[in-house]
């Protein structure tokens, strides 16, 4: 286990998008993976240096993703 709290190689069970737009028009822009612990947290790792100026959602990867 590294120091942040995945296991080394262990494939995201998570992705973290943020939404851009709203309601028909609504777009999800994928913002970074995470990976749920056995301690029931969640850890989050952005791609880059993101602001985040709202909240972002966390959505399980399905088995078949996972394999791409």
């Amino acid at each position: 286990q590294t120091g942040n709290g995945q296991r080394d190689r262990k494939q995201p069970t998570h992705v973290a998008k943020v939404r851009i737009g709203q309601g028909k028009r609504a777009q999800y822009e994928r913002i970074g993976v995470a990976w749920a612990k056995e301690d029931g947290s969640i850890f989050v790792r952005p791609y880059g240096k993101q602001i985040i100026d709202d909240g972002f959602a966390l959505y399980p990867i399905e088995e078949r993703d996972q394999q791409r």
